[in-house]
């Protein structure tokens, strides 16, 4: 499941007073989701998490965040840590994450480039669309356009879309690790952070949210708890909440269609 609908069992299954006899395994896929999930499935509902990444021109899988016997023994907030990342390469699939001249970036968890891969499944090409094939697949490797880091013990994380990244006054920003601290605090449901323009900066962090029911919080008090868990740079500028956030028919929330209404009037939309 996507980590939208993952957030509508997490905030009903508790309240159900059902259980569940067998283990259960939870599967994630779609877009990153915040280490805040990953603990509230393994301590509040004793079941495993898993992170998978894909999409649908590799048919559809080449990573696992399964922990390997080498990472079972640590902390269990670096385990959640670690199980948040898209992970490792599944067995036939080659995967790395490259700069733009193509080499593969250091392994520190800091150097940011885009996700590569190669597999017996990747897809021979768009329908009638040679062009967009071409940009897609060069030298045999399909462009994802997923940015990402790697660590030391090569797990990948995705860090951005490359349409989602905000570039403000020359910093790039994760909008996925915005929304990560985010989730963070209790009042929050869903959070979707965007680029919006800036006389200043160019383009600053905005956040869209929404909070539980039963629950109250300013904008001013979101951005200081914000700016208590990243840079100050990296914080939303401002906050929006609303009632509901606009998703596709699998329950990724369509940050395209936010930022547009941010636009508008603007000779061009960043990204």
């Amino acid at each position: 499941m996507a980590p939208t609908v993952l957030n509508m069992v997490l905030e009903t299954y508790p309240n159900k007073g059902r259980v569940i006899d067998q283990n259960v395994r939870v599967v994630i896929a779609g877009s990153a989701p915040p280490p805040a999930f990953v603990r509230k499935v393994e301590e509040d509902l004793n079941w495993e998490f898993i992170q998978v990444y894909g999409m649908t021109e590799i048919s559809p899988l080449i990573t696992t965040s399964i922990l390997r016997s080498s990472e079972q023994g640590r902390p269990k907030e670096e385990q959640y840590r670690l199980k948040a990342k898209a992970g490792y390469s599944m067995i036939g699939s080659k995967v790395k994450v490259v700069d733009e001249l193509g080499s593969e970036v250091p392994l520190n968890g800091q150097a940011i480039g885009e996700i590569v891969t190669r597999t017996n499944t990747v897809m021979e090409g768009y329908y009638k669309n040679p062009e967009a094939t071409n940009q897609a697949i060069r030298d045999g490797w399909l462009h994802t356009g997923d940015m990402a880091t790697v660590d030391r013990d090569g797990f990948i994380e995705i860090v951005d879309r490359m349409k989602d990244v905000i570039i403000s006054g020359g910093e790039n920003i994760s909008s996925i690790e915005v929304e990560g601290a985010l989730y963070e605090h209790d009042s929050v449901l869903e959070a979707a952070v965007v680029a919006v323009p800036h006389e200043r900066w160019g383009e600053v962090p905005h956040a869209v949210v929404v909070l539980r029911d039963g629950y109250s919080l300013t904008e001013k008090d979101l951005i200081e708890f914000s700016r208590e868990k990243l840079a100050h740079f990296k914080a939303p500028q401002s906050v929006t909440f609303v009632s509901e956030l606009p998703k596709t028919a699998s329950g990724k929330i369509q940050k395209v269609v936010i930022r547009k209404e941010y636009w508008k009037g603007h000779d061009r939309m960043v990204h």
